[in-house]
């Protein structure tokens, strides 16, 4: 199947939600639009009265005049309409029915008829409006929502409300778009949009509840189907109101988790009804066997499963062999349908415009057939043990074991997966080096256009550039360049060179999945004491992703500068990481509110960045580096490269394979060694052979264990690197050549701690240099310049690496023991995870 046919079978209803997000419609519904309020039940003498004193007054006279006029015209025509309240009036009259109608039309016509509009007649056609925002604004009329959604009065009802009803809470939500990320083509319609809440609903802006953004969003569908532009349908209101505090506390705090763009799970039933399969008892079984699956495998799994067996297997069959009723297959039936499944055709155009088909390999139909002879050999196995519920359907399988070539599949993968990683081994240096340059220009070019004023040139990053001239506010800053006046926003260009940066660092330094890395907190970093130094040792927890295993991993100095660095970017105010939530889109569900290190703000909301959009900003850090493959084409890394690249890098350098696969997470070893891309399987066989073979060959004493005297002499010799400055990096089994001379070894690697120890000794240096030149000890002074040289030396480099370090803050990281509460031990004391 095609496609577009994959489409058509899975399309959904445009308000079909998910049971997830239905739970959240039910909780919060709508406020109730009563027939009948105590504003609308007024005479029309005390309408007038209060529409006449401030605040609805206008500001001069000639507005006054309008206003006052086109109140009593309005009322003039709708005294002219049954019913007992203003309300009552508005509805018999029909045009509240369609807000594209032109009412003042009507009310022209009405008026005219009885001879009652007045000295200026049909020259008040363009000012009735503003009556009737009048009588809106004072709470007389509640037309209905969809008539005020597509009326082009948004803005006058907007500001009327700002002026009448609640001002100062709307004033409230327009200084709320400083601390917003997008401009005021989204704030301000979405200002519109509560207004015309308030007027639909009544009310002020505290009385406003979720359901009733619901409400909104589902009749600006129903009004405006479509795309539409961008700022009709933004449900930034929300977020408007939420930031504002006019929610209750237990109000989602994204509007996204009432979208119908995150169903939710499907159960077995509509996971095989999507493809409207025609044979009903296959179509149970289908389910019967998913319903079987389930527990043991992800609701990913489980989707693919369905996919495969109800789409590309039997719908496939109902399609091409109408009437099939049972899983037993014909020869002919079988292998046309193999056929079928392992090619597809692919139309292009050629050189002289004429569509010309090819047929090429399905990448994934061995991926369908495994599935599908799983699928047979499942049955046959359950049959044994239900034959009542299983057996009338154990039939032979269609798909042979030779049809499926595991082995030489996996061997192609492997073999484009080594070719892939010693193309991108070699330039990752290069690549490190390239995207932290690019963050650092984009930050200086950013910090530079804050400087100037908009209309100046400034130069940064290595290009000249002049901050824009914008109409409107906007939360970004804008540049363009001055040849081609092309403007771009320098702040989204840091966020993205930052965020891709960061990915690249921490993909490469701990060869995670990109599922992990989107899920690592800040209750991720915790920290571990050592029991015999009282060391503290910084680890990174990774959770449970493809293989439902935590792990561990030791954080190196250079990974606590990215993480630091991160979270510094991150941090709230109060100076806690904000807690968002994240869609698991293979689970389909939410998770609850993390605080979780890759995430930025998008409007008022803080939102993690989901996966597609980790992978964006990798792509767009690595087009700017300009390498290339050996076709001369841009090289792409895909974020399983940092992973292969890891692992081929760490065996390399000696990391015992089974160490690497605990870092890893994999749960064959043979999964690890198929990562590393140098050295085939022979080599590693042979050299594990070698060292068998040299152990046979060495003397049985080189291998027993070392007596007390012996670990003693082994122990002894690292008590003996400890000198007051420090330590000494002197090899094992040797004595110092230097006669202890610390202060110009360069084997000295002074502690931070013994820095005033060190400008002691600096100084007393000085003194002694300057009494050898007092009393004319040339020697003596030309030896101790020397070692004044020296403790200047060891002075700079420590003050480098306390500069360096000076970054680094503290990551707020829980104890060990306080997340530990499930680890456990297993291989003679390795901590593998809980």
């Amino acid at each position: 199947m095609t496609t577009s046919a994959i489409t058509a079978a899975v399309a959904t209803r445009p308000w079909q939600l998910s049971a997830e997000a239905e739970s959240l419609w039910k909780k919060f519904p709508p406020r109730a639009n009563p027939k009948s309020w105590p504003a609308t039940r007024v005479s029309r003498a005390a309408v007038v009265t209060r529409m006449l004193t401030p605040p609805f007054l206008g500001h001069d006279s000639k507005t006054r005049c309008n206003r006052k006029l086109t109140l009593l015209k309005v009322l003039d025509w709708l005294e002219m309409q049954p019913g007992s309240t203003w309300q009552e009036r508005w509805d018999a009259s029909g045009v509240g029915a369609d807000g594209r109608v032109d009412w003042r039309t009507r009310l022209i016509d009405d008026l005219k008829s009885v001879d009652n509009l007045g000295p200026r007649g049909e020259r008040i056609f363009k000012i009735l409006g503003m009556g009737l925002v009048q009588l809106i604004g004072g709470d007389v009329l509640r037309p209905d929502l969809s008539w005020l959604i597509a009326t082009n009065s948004p803005l006058r009802i907007a500001n009327e409300m700002e002026r009448v009803r609640d001002g100062e809470a709307i004033a409230k939500l327009r200084a709320l778009r400083t601390a917003s990320t997008v401009g005021d083509s989204t704030v301000l319609p979405a200002i519109e949009k509560i207004a015309l809440i308030m007027a639909a609903k009544g009310g002020m802006v505290a009385d406003l509840t979720p359901g009733d953004c619901l409400e909104l969003f589902k009749t600006s569908k129903e009004v405006f189907p479509g795309p539409g532009k961008s700022a009709r349908h933004s449900p930034f209101c929300y977020q408007l109101l939420h930031s504002l505090g006019a929610f209750p506390a237990d109000a989602p705090p994204s509007v996204r988790m009432f979208s119908t763009r995150f169903p939710g799970q499907l159960t077995t039933e509509q996971l095989v009804d999507r493809y409207d399969l025609a044979c009903r008892p296959v179509r149970d079984l289908l389910v019967d066997y998913l319903r079987e699956r389930q527990p043991g495998v992800d609701y990913n799994t489980l989707t693919g499963l369905a996919t495969a067996l109800a789409l590309w297997f039997w719908k496939d069959l109902e399609k091409h062999h109408p009437g099939m009723d049972s899983l037993r297959l014909a020869p002919d039936v079988a292998a046309a349908w193999k056929r079928r499944l392992q090619t597809r055709i692919v139309r292009s155009t050629n050189e002289h415009g004429q569509v010309v088909e090819s047929t090429v390999e399905r990448a994934t139909a061995s991926d369908t057939l495994m599935t599908v002879r799983a699928f047979y050999l499942d049955l046959a196995q359950w049959a044994l043990d239900e034959p009542a519920r299983w057996g009338p359907w154990a039939v032979p399988c269609p798909v042979r074991a030779d049809d499926v070539q595991h082995r030489k599949m996996k061997s192609r993968q492997k073999a484009r997966m080594d070719q892939r990683t010693r193309e991108r081994l070699p330039v990752l240096s290069a690549l490190l080096e390239a995207v932290d340059r690019n963050r650092k220009a984009a930050a200086a070019r950013l910090a530079a256009a804050e400087h100037v004023r908009p209309g100046e040139l400034f130069t940064a990053g290595g290009q000249t550039l002049r901050r824009a001239i914008l109409k409107r506010h906007s939360p970004h800053l804008w540049a363009e360049e001055p040849a081609t006046s092309r403007r771009r926003n320098l702040a989204r260009e840091e966020s993205n060179s930052f965020w891709g940066w960061a990915a690249v660092e921490v993909l490469h330094m701990t060869g995670i999945r990109i599922e992990e890395l989107s899920e690592i907190s800040h209750h991720s970093l915790v920290q571990y004491r050592l029991p015999s130094t009282g060391e503290l040792v910084p680890l990174l927890q990774i959770a449970p992703s493809k293989t439902d295993e935590e792990r561990l991993l030791v954080v190196s100095p250079e990974l606590a500068d990215v993480l630091s660095a991160i979270i510094c970017r991150v941090r709230a105010d109060d100076g806690g990481v904000p807690l968002v939530i994240a869609y698991d889109h293979h689970e389909k569900v939410w998770n609850p509110p993390m605080p979780l290190l890759f995430q930025r703000k998008i409007g008022l909301e803080d939102r993690p960045i989901p996966i597609d959009g980790i992978r964006t900003l990798l792509q767009d850090a690595l087009a700017t580096t300009g390498f290339t493959d050996a076709t001369g084409r841009p090289l792409h890394f895909a974020p399983h490269d940092f992973r292969r690249i890891f692992t081929t890098d760490a065996v390399m350098n000696g990391m015992p394979p089974h160490i690497a696969q605990l870092l890893l997470g994999h749960r064959d070893i043979n999964t690890t060694m198929g990562y590393k891309a140098v050295y085939p399987e022979e080599v590693i066989n042979g050299h594990r052979a070698f060292i068998a073979r040299r152990r046979d060959l060495r003397p049985s004493e080189e291998y027993r264990s070392p007596t007390e005297e012996e670990w003693e002499e082994f122990l002894g010799h690292f008590e003996h690197r400890k000198v007051a400055l420090g330590d000494c990096g002197r090899a094992y089994g040797t004595s110092c050549i230097h006669e202890h001379s610390c202060i110009r070894c360069p084997l000295l690697r002074a502690a931070p701690a013994q820095r005033p120890r060190l400008v002691d000794i600096r100084d007393n240096l000085i003194d002694r240099i300057a009494e050898a030149e007092r009393e004319g000890w040339a020697g003596e002074a030309e030896g101790l310049k020397v070692s004044l040289a020296a403790a200047n030396a060891k002075l700079a480099q420590l003050d480098n690496l306390i500069t360096h370090r000076a970054a680094a803050i503290h990551l707020g990281m829980p104890t060990f023991p306080d997340v530990a509460g499930r680890h456990i031990t297993r291989n003679q004391g390795v901590v593998t995870g809980s």
